[in-house]
C-alpha cells in the first residue's frame, strides 16, 4: 500500500469531477478536510463536499486496481470504508509529529530493501512540505502509514482495503435501510455525526445478537455471582463438588465468553470458601480443645482474617446495592443512573478483593498444622514480595499475628515470665531443681523459632530472662527490677504491656541488648560479691587440688597411717576428726570459717581387699547458688582429679620414707658395714642398687609432680582466673570454668583419649610403691638382724635362740642370705619398673595435647632412655 501511494504520487494527473461519479458517492459531509494551498499564492474558496468525494473516490480507484484488478465490488466496498474512515469521530492515539511518521516510513522502505524508494519519498515529502506551509503533511502521511500497516497484517487478504461491510445511508424519513443481502451483521463500530447515530445501531444490533444466544439476564448473573462470593449458592451459579468449584451448569445456554467471566469472578468465592472454613474450624475448637491446639498466635490470626473478610462484606453490600439498578442498554432511557453493576464492571471491582483473598488462601493453606512462632514464622515468609500492596497487606496482617509473640518476649525479658499457656514461644520452660535451673530449666524450641528473630537474638532473649530467674529463684535478689526498668527507659520503651510489635525488631534488640547487660552485670555482682565466687573456687585448687603443700604434708602425715588399715575398718567420723587436725596444724586454720566448713571427708565404696588409700577423699560442699557451676558431674570430676594427686602424694611420701629409712648416716652407722670385706661388699652393693633405683624413681616422680602442679593447675588457674574476671554474664563464666576443668583433666592424661597411658603411669605408681612396701620389709629384717647381733632381741624364738647361739658366724651367714634376696628383689623391682617407664615415655609423644611434649622433655632431658631405648 505504501509503495502504491508513492507511485501515485510520483505520477499526478489532473482530477476531473463528473456528474456520474458523485451520483454514486456517498452524501456525507468531510468537514475535517481542509485541502492545502501552494506555497506563497492566495487562498482560494475552500474545497466543497462534492470535490472532496470525487478526490477520494479518484484516489481508491487508483490503489485499488493495483491490488485487485479493478474488480467494481471491491472498489465499492474500500470506497465506502474509507468514507466512514473519514466521517468518524475517533482520532489516533499518538501525538501528531510529522516529522516521526515520515522517518518511520523511511525506515522501513529502507529496511525492506527498497532504499531507491526511501529517498524518493523523502524528496517528494521535502516537495510537499514547502508547498504545503504552514499546514501540516502529518494527517497524510499517518493515513497512508496505518493503511499500510492495514494491509501487512492481514493474513488473507485479497485487497488492499477492506471489504467492510456498513448500513446503508438513512432514508428521508429518518429510518434506517436494511443491511444488503449476505451481508453479515456487525461491522467497525464508529461515531459519526449523522443525525441518524450509526453507533447506536451497531449496539442495538450487537445486543440483539447477544440476548439471542443467552437464556439468562446479565443481572440475573451478576446477583449469583455476588452471592458465590459470599460462599453461597445461587440460582444458577453452584458450587461443584467434583470440580471444586463454582460454576454455570452445563444446561444454561449462555455465550461461551459470559461462562469464562463467571468463571474468573467465582474464583474469590472459592477462595473466600477456604478462608472461612480455616476461621470455623479453629474457632470451633476453641471451648474444649483450646488448650492442646489452639493458641494466641492461631487466634490472633483468625482474627485478624475476620477483620479483612469485614472489609470483604462490606464492599459486598455495596456491590448488592449495586446491582438492584437495571444494567442499561441500547437505546433505553437515558435517565438510567450510572451505579450499574454488569459483570465486567464486577471483574474491576473485585480485583484487589482477589488479590487479599488469594493471599489469605495461601496463607491459611501454609498454616495448617502450624502454631504459635512457626505459623507467624510461617506467614513472615510469604511478606517478603515487591508489591507495595502486597507489602502493606502482610504488614497490617502480621501486626495482628506476632502481637501475642512480642508481648512474651517483653514479658520474658523484662519480667522473667514466661506466660506460654498454649507452648507457643520459642523458650521452653521445665521444672527442675534450683541447681539444674540455669542448664536445663529453659530451652530454646527451634520449631517454634519465628525467622524474623535471627538465632543469636534468640540466645540473648533466652539468657535475659534466665539470669532474672536465676536471680530470684536462687539469689533472692530483686535488684533486676530496677536494671529491667533502667534499660526499657535507655531505649525508649516501657515495661508496660502493647510496647512492642512486627517490623520493630531493632527496637526489640536494643531492649535485648540493653536489658542483658544490666541484668547480667547484676547478676555478676551478686556471685562475685555476695557469694565470693572466686574465693571458692581457690578454696577448691587450695584443698581439692592440693595446692596448700603445708595442709597436704600435715593431712598425708595424720591419716597415712591410718590408711594403711582394711577400708571396711575405717571410720569418716574419725577422719574428719584428723581433718579437722591437719587444718589446726597448717596455715589454713587462717582461712575464712565458711569456707573451711565446707571442706568434708567423703569414703568413696570399696571392695574386698581395699585398703584406706583406696576409698579416702575430700569434697566440697558447693550450696545454691554456687551449684549451678559446682554441679554434681562437676564435682565428680574434681573428685577425680583429686583422687589422682592423692596417688601421685602418695608415691611421693613413700619415696620420701625410703630416703629416710636408706640415708647415709643410717648406713654408716650399720655394723655390716664395720664387718669383713666379703659381707661389706655384699652390703655396699645391695645398698648401691637400692639408691640408683631410688634415684630413678624419685626423678620420674618429683618431674612428674612438677609438672602437674605448675605447668597443669597453676597455668590453667591463670587463664581461669583472666577468663573470670572478663565474663560478663554466666554463661561466659560457666564456659571459662568447664575450659579450666577440661584442660586439668586433658593435661593430667585423665581424658578418655589417655587412657592407655594412664594404666602404664598407675603401674610406675604400684611398681614405685612395691619399692617402699620391700624396702621397709628389708630395713627392718637388716635393724633386727643388728639388735640380735648386740644381743638386744626381745623375740624369743627357736631361730632366734639358735642364731644366738651361733655366735657371729651364724650373724653374717643370715645377713648374706638377706643381702641376696634383697638383691635379687631390686632386680626384679627395677626390670618391671625400666618396662613400665620406657613404654610410658614412649607413649607421650602420641599424645594429643601440646603441653605433654614439655613433661618428656623434663624427664628425658639427656636423652638417656632414649638411647636405652635404641639400643635395646
Amino acid at each position: 500500500m505504501m509503495e502504491l501511494a508513492v507511485t501515485q504520487i510520483q505520477t499526478p494527473k489532473k482530477y476531473k469531477t463528473k456528474q456520474r461519479d458523485r451520483e454514486t458517492t456517498h452524501p456525507g459531509k468531510f468537514p475535517n478536510l481542509h485541502p492545502t494551498q501552494p506555497s506563497g499564492s492566495n487562498p482560494s474558496a475552500p474545497m466543497d463536499d462534492h470535490q472532496a468525494q470525487d478526490l477520494i473516490k479518484e484516489l481508491v480507484l487508483r490503489l485499488a486496481p493495483a491490488e485487485s484488478g479493478g474488480g467494481g465490488r471491491d472498489a465499492g466496498g474500500a470506497l465506502r470504508f474509507a468514507h466512514r474512515l473519514l466521517s468518524s469521530r475517533l482520532a489516533p492515539a499518538v501525538l501528531p509529529d510529522e516529522h516521526a511518521v515520515a522517518e518511520a516510513i523511511k525506515r522501513r522502505l529502507a529496511a525492506s530493501g527498497r532504499p531507491d524508494d526511501a529517498l524518493a519519498f523523502a524528496d517528494l515529502h521535502s516537495k510537499l512540505s514547502a508547498r504545503s506551509r504552514p499546514a501540516s503533511l502529518w494527517p497524510l502521511l499517518y493515513l497512508l502509514d496505518s493503511l499500510s500497516s492495514h494491509r501487512r497484517g492481514a493474513a488473507a487478504a485479497s485487497s488492499c482495503l477492506p471489504n467492510l461491510p456498513t448500513a446503508a445511508p438513512p432514508a428521508a424519513g429518518g429510518k434506517q435501510a436494511s443491511r444488503a443481502p449476505g451481508t453479515p451483521a456487525g461491522g467497525v463500530v464508529l461515531v459519526s455525526k449523522d443525525p441518524d447515530n450509526i453507533r447506536e445501531i451497531a449496539l442495538r444490533e450487537y445486543t440483539e445478537l447477544v440476548l439471542d444466544e443467552t437464556e439468562v439476564s446479565e443481572a440475573a448473573l451478576v446477583r449469583d455471582v455476588l452471592y458465590a462470593c459470599q460462599g453461597i449458592d445461587g440460582r444458577y451459579v453452584r458450587y461443584d463438588k467434583g470440580s471444586d468449584a463454582y460454576d454455570l451448569p452445563d444446561g444454561v445456554r449462555v455465550p461461551r465468553s459470559t461462562r469464562t467471566l463467571v468463571r474468573k469472578l467465582c474464583e474469590v468465592g472459592w477462595l473466600f470458601r477456604k478462608v472461612r472454613g480455616f476461621i470455623s474450624d479453629n474457632v470451633s475448637r476453641l471451648p474444649s480443645h483450646a488448650a492442646t491446639e489452639v493458641g494466641t498466635v492461631a487466634q490472633a490470626f483468625c482474627s485478624a482474617l475476620q477483620e479483612e473478610l469485614s472489609d470483604y462484606y462490606k464492599l459486598l453490600a455495596v456491590l448488592e446495592s449495586y446491582s438492584l439498578n437495571p444494567i442499561p442498554t441500547p437505546g433505553s432511557d437515558s435517565g438510567v443512573s450510572g451505579n450499574y453493576l454488569s459483570l465486567r464492571r464486577l471483574v474491576v471491582w473485585l480485583a484487589g478483593p482477589t488479590v487479599r483473598m488469594r493471599l489469605m488462601a495461601v496463607l491459611v493453606d501454609g498454616c495448617r498444622g502450624l502454631r504459635g512462632g512457626g505459623m507467624a514464622g510461617a506467614i513472615h515468609g510469604h511478606a517478603q514480595h515487591g508489591d507495595p500492596m502486597v507489602q502493606d497487606f502482610m504488614g497490617r496482617l502480621l501486626r495482628r499475628v506476632c502481637s501475642p509473640l512480642f508481648e512474651m518476649v517483653r514479658s520474658w525479658v523484662l519480667e522473667g515470665e514466661l506466660e506460654d499457656v498454649f507452648g507457643e514461644f520459642f523458650i521452653l520452660g521445665q521444672p527442675v531443681k534450683a541447681e539444674s535451673l540455669w542448664r536445663e530449666g529453659y530451652l530454646i524450641q527451634s520449631d517454634m523459632l519465628p525467622s524474623f528473630i535471627s538465632p543469636v537474638l534468640a540466645q540473648r532473649i533466652l539468657r535475659t530472662g534466665k539470669s532474672i530467674n536465676f536471680l530470684r529463684v536462687c539469689c533472692d535478689d530483686n535488684g533486676w527490677a530496677e536494671a529491667a526498668t533502667e534499660a526499657a527507659a535507655y531505649v525508649g520503651t516501657t515495661t508496660s504491656r502493647g510496647g512492642l510489635g512486627y517490623g520493630q525488631i531493632d527496637a526489640l534488640e536494643s531492649l535485648v541488648v540493653e536489658a542483658a547487660k544490666r541484668i547480667d552485670q547484676r547478676l555478676m555482682d551478686v556471685i562475685h560479691k555476695r557469694y565470693r565466687f572466686k574465693d571458692h573456687c581457690l578454696a577448691i585448687k587450695r584443698y581439692l587440688l592440693l595446692g596448700q603443700g603445708d595442709f597436704v604434708q600435715y593431712l598425708m602425715d595424720v591419716v597415712g597411717p591410718e590408711l594403711s588399715e582394711p577400708a571396711n575398718r575405717i571410720s569418716p567420723f574419725h577422719f574428719a576428726g584428723l581433718l579437722e587436725t591437719a587444718i589446726r596444724a597448717s596455715d589454713t586454720q587462717y582461712d575464712d570459717r565458711d569456707i573451711l566448713d565446707r571442706i568434708k571427708v567423703k569414703m568413696m565404696d570399696h571392695g574386698d581387699g581395699d585398703v584406706g588409700w583406696d576409698v579416702f577423699s575430700l569434697e566440697y560442699d558447693a550450696r545454691v547458688p554456687l551449684d549451678t557451676v559446682f554441679t554434681a558431674s562437676v564435682m565428680k570430676m574434681y573428685l577425680k582429679i583429686f583422687n589422682f594427686l592423692w596417688k601421685l602424694k602418695r608415691v611421693d611420701h613413700s619415696l620420701t620414707g625410703v630416703w629416710k629409712t636408706m640415708k647415709p648416716n643410717c648406713i654408716l652407722s650399720s655394723p655390716f658395714y664395720k664387718e669383713g670385706a666379703s659381707i661389706r661388699a655384699q652390703f655396699v652393693s645391695v645398698l648401691r642398687k637400692c639408691q640408683v633405683l631410688f634415684n630413678e624413681m624419685n626423678h620420674f616422680v618429683t618431674n612428674f609432680q612438677y609438672y602437674i602442679m605448675f605447668e597443669v593447675l597453676e597455668v590453667s588457674w591463670a587463664r581461669f582466673s583472666e577468663e573470670m574476671d572478663a565474663a560478663k554474664d554466666l554463661d561466659d563464666l560457666l564456659l571459662g570454668h568447664d575450659k579450666y576443668l577440661t584442660s586439668i583433666v586433658e593435661k593430667s592424661l585423665l581424658g578418655e583419649r589417655s587412657l592407655g597411658i594412664l594404666r602404664n603411669l598407675f603401674a610406675l605408681f604400684d611398681i614405685i610403691l612395691q619399692f617402699r612396701s620391700h624396702a621397709d620389709r628389708w630395713f627392718e629384717r637388716i635393724y633386727e638382724l643388728q639388735l640380735r647381733g648386740k644381743g638386744k632381741s626381745k623375740t624369743k624364738t627357736k631361730e632366734t635362740g639358735s642364731w644366738l647361739e651361733g655366735g657371729r658366724k651364724a650373724m653374717i651367714q643370715l645377713a648374706g642370705e638377706l643381702f641376696l634376696k634383697m638383691g635379687e628383689d631390686l632386680d626384679s623391682i627395677a626390670k618391671d619398673y625400666t618396662a613400665s617407664l620406657d613404654s610410658f615415655i614412649s607413649q607421650l609423644p602420641l599424645q594429643q595435647h601440646v603441653d605433654l611434649k614439655f613433661l618428656l622433655f623434663r624427664l628425658d632431658f639427656t636423652e638417656y632412655y632414649s638411647r636405652v631405648s635404641s639400643n635395646k
